[in-house]
């Protein structure tokens, strides 16, 4: 037995109350659960430590021999032994005992080697029969006449007991020995062991019609009922017959899990390649980062509208337009603007009764930086999030409804979880390696078996999907950005990508089909540039860019000028600025402004009086419902865009004016949502506990005991003195740097602090952490960790 637990315990309480701080310490970091909030005392701890759900936590945690391991103790009853538990799981006895300890440190089992108990709930947890067996004899056999167990006895040569429980107990004794029950299956009719070892394979119970059939060994006909006669299969009902735990036992021939699994099972590996796998994710992540900038350009120009039921999200046809945008199927599409919400770059904004999606200001910030880092904050957040894309498209739960992407029914806890444990076993490969998803399924199921459920072969599989079209990995391996990222080193992941990207270009080539042609990316500036006065055409190796009426129309909206446009053509391009181009810029130039469009509702004006009796005079204008109040004045009865939309399309080229006539320079493309922050991934545990905190929180564990122990301990305000203290904190940082120090440094500080009633009191108190704009500490004198507001912190000094 490991140092930290006592060996004469009476109770579980006893033994934690046994233990040393390490030993509490231990537990707490191994159940999260446990320290929110602090328990009070040692028998605070153990009713939360034994709560069906706490208890359940705990089991999902645990690797398959661990749980074989627990299994053979739960098998043995009250008390279990350590000799015993290591017959049931014939593992080496080093392996097993440290799995022993670890059930140990996490309370679900206690006592010494000898006198070994297992937590009730985890025997509840586990069922009557753990280790896929079938409940124990007694309890199987609980509702058999005593005339039936008497002749169960005489059949098998046993003298009679004076009482149930007595014949039950030698019943189970002589069943339950290996070598009996193999030397009464010698004699057993054919198909009477295949019998048994279906049962024992399907955990123990059948149904076989008539189980509770009255037979002995001499009317027996058939396997069935030679099984029954004799006890080794026992009727639970009139349709449902089991094999007692203890008989699988000793039919397994004496180990409850004959091939106990200590370690999981080995990946099979092979060779990609480093360079290969950099190369082929660095092109993969460049065309991501770049369809992520597309999309949300072209959702600020044109938003879509989110769905009002089934928890809102992306409508099929949307999502259909991004899919086409990407040249992807459905998964990659809803991948490209998952990532983009988890990263905070495009959210939901009221437009009227309806939400539309809309990049967020974070979205101009984001585009601001190189590619390499635009990718790890994408690949980051992907990480971290616990949003699962291919759950798009599905109709969990037979719901009529599929889901949808951005919706609000793709959350699930475990996705984190899985996602890096996945990405985790691909980095416990050589660099350069690749394994398949079956391997890592195999193995991420030995280290958790009840954890994930059966959406967990499709985790697996989705990820190793979405790393490949990340760029986290390059040919089925873990790039060396990708293990730097899931390392943690963020800096390090942006440096290795950033080697691996090609330079941007400060130049395309312009051809006469009034196309451009970027043969690479291109630097920041005049990919925005390009991206105002033409519409990308096609994307790959090389980048194809439009020019038409609409775009340079947008450029010139945005505050651009013919000449503007004129000098940029000339200097980005390699080639001669053909002469099309030109032609179209002025031409577009020319007719830009001269209508000109205000508020009425709305009302336009042209110093060509003709062009105003055409518009006025024109049908398909009819919607804007124009009357003429001069020979160039004309008011319109709908919005200025409603306008400026319809007259573009009859293929005129208005300008929007201020009240004063000015010329407003409108950019189309860029409305953005109000400021948002990324939305916070959903799990389904607890992160672990500080070092900090566990100390403060076995602290107040045992201050809470020595205070049950004298009885209920002083209130706060018998507790608290006034203040005295005059070491007043200088600024707020200098208060914030002194609080983390003594965290950092585990020591104690007198603390003046406000109350609600305005009296500032002294406490000691051990800091634990300082974040937005709390202190949690331990507080000495109520015996507890406590949140402390920074702004009523009067003084501070050294205890």
């Amino acid at each position: 037995m490991s140092a930290g637990y006592s060996t004469g315990v009476r109770t579980l309480a006893d033994e934690l109350r046994a233990r040393d701080d390490d030993g509490l310490a231990a537990l707490l970091g191994a159940r999260p659960d446990l320290v929110a909030p602090v328990p009070t005392d040692m028998t605070n701890l153990v009713a939360r430590a034994t709560t069906r759900t706490s208890v359940a936590r705990a089991l999902d945690a645990l690797d398959r021999f661990t749980l074989q391991v627990l299994d053979g103790v739960a098998h043995q009853g009250e008390p279990g032994t350590l000799a015993a538990l290591e017959r049931l799981v014939p593992a080496p006895a080093a392996a097993v005992e440290r799995a022993l300890d670890v059930l140990r440190e996490r309370a679900l089992v206690w006592g010494p080697d000898d006198n070994l108990r297992v937590v009730r709930t985890v025997r509840e947890l586990l069922g009557p029969g753990p280790g896929g067996t079938g409940p124990p004899l007694a309890q199987a056999a609980a509702g058999y006449r005593p005339s039936r167990l008497a002749q169960i006895l005489a059949d098998l040569g046993l003298p009679g007991e004076p009482d149930p429980p007595a014949a039950l107990t030698a019943l189970t004794r002589h069943l339950s020995r290996p070598a009996t029950l193999a030397a009464l299956l010698e004699q057993a009719p054919a198909g009477a062991r295949q019998l048994l070892t279906e049962l024992d394979a399907g955990g123990g119970v059948g149904t076989i019609g008539r189980a509770d059939r009255d037979v002995t060994a001499a009317t027996a006909n058939g396997p069935i009922e030679w099984l029954l006669a004799r006890g080794i299969l026992v009727a639970l009902d009139g349709e449902r017959a089991v094999l007692p735990a203890e008989v699988a036992v000793a039919f397994r021939g004496g180990a409850l899990h004959p091939d106990p699994q200590l370690s999981p099972p080995e990946l099979t590996a092979s060779q990609v390649g480093v360079d290969a796998a950099d190369r082929a994710g660095a092109g993969a992540a460049m065309t991501f980062v770049r369809r992520v900038e597309d999309l949300l350009d072209e959702w600020a120009l044109d938003p879509p509208v989110a769905l009002r039921t089934g928890g809102g999200g992306l409508g099929v046809r949307d999502l259909k337009r991004v899919q086409a945008a990407v040249d992807g199927d459905a998964f990659a599409a809803a991948l490209l603007v998952e990532t983009a919400f988890v990263a905070g770059l495009v959210a939901t904004e009221s437009s009227g009764t309806s939400e539309i999606f809309l990049p967020t200001p974070e979205f101009d910030r984001w585009r601001a930086f190189g590619t390499g880092r635009r990718w790890a904050a994408l690949a980051a957040a992907w990480l971290a999030s616990s949003r699962v894309v291919g759950l798009v498209g599905s109709r969990p739960d037979g719901k009529d409804k599929s889901v949808a992407a951005l919706g609000r029914e793709l959350d699930r806890g475990t996705a984190p979880e899985i996602r890096l444990a996945v990405l985790s076993e691909l980095a416990s490969l050589t660099p350069g390696q690749t394994t398949g998803a079956v391997d890592i399924l195999a193995r991420l199921t030995w280290q958790r078996p009840r954890r994930g459920g059966a959406l967990r072969p499709d985790l697996v599989r989705w990820t190793l999907t979405e790393a490949e079209l990340l760029g986290v990995t390059g040919r089925g391996a873990l790039t060396s950005y990708g293990r730097a990222l899931i390392a943690g080193e963020v800096e390090d992941a942006v440096s290795r990508l950033s080697d691996e990207l090609p330079q941007p270009l400060d130049h395309v080539m312009l051809q006469a089909d009034l196309t451009a042609i970027a043969p690479g990316p291109l630097v920041r500036s005049l990919a925005a540039d390009l991206s105002l006065a033409a519409d990308v055409e096609s994307t790959g190796g090389a980048t194809v860019f439009r020019f038409t009426d609409a775009s340079i129309r947008r450029a010139l909206d945005a505050g651009r000028s013919a000449a503007d446009l004129h000098e940029l053509f000339a200097r980005a391009s390699r080639t001669p600025v053909p002469q099309p181009l030109t032609y179209l810029v002025d031409d577009v130039a020319r007719r830009h402004g001269r209508i000109r469009v205000g508020t009425a509702d709305a009302y336009l004006r042209c110093d060509d009086e003709t062009v105003v009796s055409e518009l006025v005079s024109d049908r398909r204008a009819a919607k804007l419902g124009l009357r003429k109040l001069a020979p160039t004045v004309a008011i319109a009865s709908v919005a200025v865009d409603t306008v400026l939309a319809t007259l573009r399309e009859l293929g005129y080229a208005p300008a929007a004016e201020s009240a004063t006539g000015a010329v407003v320079l409108r950019r189309p493309d860029a409305r953005r949502t109000g400021p948002r922050t990324a939305p916070k991934p959903v799990l389904s545990d607890r992160p672990a506990p500080t070092p900090q905190l566990r100390a403060a929180a076995v602290r107040a564990l045992r201050a809470g005991d020595r205070a049950a122990a004298v009885g209920a301990r002083r209130s706060a305000e018998e507790a608290e003195r006034p203040s005295t203290l005059t070491e007043k904190p200088t600024s707020t940082s200098a208060l914030i740097s002194r609080l983390r120090a003594a965290a950092d440094a585990q020591t104690s500080l007198w603390l003046g602090y406000v109350g609600d009633d305005g009296t500032a009191t002294d406490r000691i108190v051990d800091p634990i952490a300082v974040e937005g704009g709390v202190l949690k500490a331990f507080d000495h004198r109520q015996a507890r960790v406590r949140s402390f507001a920074l702004s009523r912190i009067s003084a501070v000094a050294d205890a």
